[in-house]
Formats: structure tokens, C-alpha cells, sequence
């Protein structure tokens, strides 16, 4: 491979610490294999179990089924039993839970913890009747379950805000008696402006004790903060419907360092390198290592030196396995 990188300084590749897997995402990975190891296939899960082509094609050839719906599922499967359902990491709305209790289905809830945290707070508000504003991305699975915990019969309502601008046009039914919550994977420099859009609107708004975007997407931007300055090229491996990937890509194109987001290293263009020498590597919380591997190894055949890795925060968490799939 022949690339004129830039001669103005040595080459170097630099690795964010940490990247790659979460406690949340590895726990829902085991919950799919645990289950194919138990159960045999066929193994139904609704949505992807976590947002990674490679991980989801993977499991696929394990004899995992990937389906939209609930209603893609048979009642029994092609073993005679009935089907075994696992909800993916971004979790699912009351209504999907009671409408597969319902068909009988054998469930497993990988649903990441931290996700179901944010569960908890909204049916809270709900059955006290307090109004929610939920910050986060429409569509993205994990708001579609999260705005499906919370029951309007007590009185209340829950609203999506997106951006800054939404905020500003709220209405509410009482401002008086209004809290919020935030999708987990969101860019913690955005969520704070609409944060605080929302207290200007709303001086009496309540928010969760902690923030709710979780450990792991606040410690990766973190770990890309540091190396979008020290880098002129960054490279984020992670899939395009990955929202914790995307906005390690955007924070680091933000703070004026070249990003891309990558699925592989197949995704990787000569042309990117051109003129530039220094060159780091992080991945988003659904992307495993095995893929980070190969693009520190293309990055070698480009820059003939050796990675060094950043120090950074270290991550302990484990969450543990539901009952039924525990050694």
C-alpha cells in the first residue's frame, strides 16, 4: 500500500481507552449465546440485540432469528415448543412485554440495566401522574421503549424532545409537576444544552438524580475528547445505526479532528490517510475488539509503527445473567 502521508511529524496510532464493549452489551450477547447453548436454535430476538452487523451476523449463523415484531415469531417453533424470545439490549415498550407474555413465549429481557433504570423513573412519574420529558432520537429502539413505560391513565403525559429548538417550543400540560429523563447514548455536551434549555422553559422540572446517559457512552466520549486533540485522523468503529458510535464520530469531528465511522476495516478509503500522521482508533459500545484488531493492523501496514495505547478510565462493571441461563 503506497500513501504519502504527512512528513511534518513522525507517524503515530493512538487507541482511546476504553472502547469497544460495554458491561450492557456483553451481557446481552451472552444472554443470546447462553440461550443457543441451552436451547438450541432457532433463538428469536426482537430487533437487533445490540447494534453491530458483525455481532448480529454472527449470532445469525448460530442460529439466531432477527425479527421486527413480535408477530414475526411463531407461537411454537421448529423444535415443537414453544418459541424463545430475548428482547435486545435497547429494551421494549409494556405494551411488547404483555402482548408476548400473552402468545406464551419462553422470554429473556436483555434489556441493558441501566436502560431499565430509566424504565423505572418514567412508570414512577407515571403512576404519580408527573409529566416526562424524555430526551433522545426518534425511532431509536431504546425511545420507543421508553416512551411505552409510561401510562397516561394517572393523568400525565410524556413528551420526545430532540434538540435545543424542541425544547424551546414545549407544551405542557403542567409545568408545575414536570420531570426528565434521557436516552443513554446520547453526546452528554448536547443533552446538557437541552437540559438547560428545558430549565430556562421550565424552572420547576425535575431531573434523575444521576444523569442517565450511562458510564460507559460518558467514559468513550471522554476517552475521544483526549484523542481528537492529539490526533488528526480518528477512526470509529462502529455501525451506522449505532447511535453511541455516531456521536463518537460527530464529538470528535466537533472538536476539529477528521472522524469516520467504520463497520470494518473493509470500509477504511487510502485516501483518508493522505497528508496526515497522526492517527487514532476507538469503537462504539456494541463494537467488539476483534474488529478494532484489524484496523490497528491496516493502520500498521500504513504507518509501519506500533499503537500505543491511552490511559484512561478502567471498567469493572458486570451485569449479571437472568435466572434461567446462569451457570
Amino acid at each position: 500500500m503506497n500513501i504519502q502521508i504527512s512528513s511534518n511529524s513522525e507517524a503515530s496510532i493512538r487507541l482511546a481507552n476504553p472502547r469497544g464493549f460495554c458491561a450492557g452489551v456483553d451481557r446481552a450477547i451472552d444472554i443470546v449465546n447462553r440461550a443457543l447453548d441451552i436451547f438450541g436454535a432457532p433463538i428469536y430476538v426482537r430487533h437487533e440485540v445490540v447494534h453491530n452487523k458483525f455481532v448480529v451476523d454472527t449470532l445469525r449463523t448460530r442460529g439466531a432469528i432477527f425479527v421486527d415484531e413480535l408477530e414475526d415469531i411463531p407461537l411454537i417453533d421448529s423444535e415443537g415448543r414453544s418459541s424463545i424470545v430475548v428482547f435486545s439490549a435497547h429494551g421494549v415498550s409494556q405494551a411488547v412485554k404483555e402482548e408476548a407474555e400473552d402468545k406464551g413465549y419462553k422470554i429473556f429481557d436483555a434489556t441493558c440495566p441501566l436502560v431499565t433504570k430509566v424504565h423505572l423513573e418514567v412508570i414512577k412519574f407515571s403512576k404519580d401522574g408527573r409529566e416526562c420529558v424524555l430526551i433522545g432520537h426518534q425511532f431509536h429502539p431504546e425511545v420507543e421503549g421508553t416512551m411505552g413505560q409510561y401510562d397516561e391513565s394517572a393523568g400525565g403525559k410524556i413528551y420526545l424532545v430532540e434538540s435545543v429548538a424542541d425544547a424551546l417550543g414545549l407544551q405542557v400540560q403542567n409545568p408545575d409537576n414536570l420531570s426528565y429523563v434521557t436516552q443513554t447514548t446520547l453526546s452528554m455536551d448536547d443533552t446538557s444544552k437541552v437540559i438547560d434549555a428545558l430549565r430556562g422553559r421550565f424552572p420547576s422540572i425535575q431531573g434523575p438524580r444521576k444523569k442517565d446517559i450511562c458510564y460507559a457512552t460518558q467514559n468513550r466520549q471522554d476517552a475521544v475528547k483526549q484523542l481528537a486533540l492529539e490526533c488528526d485522523l480518528l477512526l470509529v468503529v462502529g455501525s451506522p445505526n449505532s447511535s453511541n458510535s455516531n456521536r463518537l464520530r460527530e464529538l470528535a469531528e466537533r472538536l476539529g479532528c477528521v472522524s469516520y465511522l467504520i463497520d470494518s476495516v473493509d470500509d477504511i478509503e487510502t485516501s483518508w490517510f493522505e497528508d496526515k500522521s497522526r492517527f487514532g482508533i476507538t469503537a462504539g459500545a456494541s463494537a467488539p475488539e476483534v474488529l478494532v484488531e484489524q484496523v490497528i493492523e491496516k493502520l500498521r501496514e500504513i504507518c509501519h509503527v506500533a499503537p500505543e495505547e491511552l490511559e484512561g478510565v478502567e471498567e469493572n462493571i458486570v451485569f449479571s445473567m437472568p435466572r434461567d441461563l446462569r451457570e
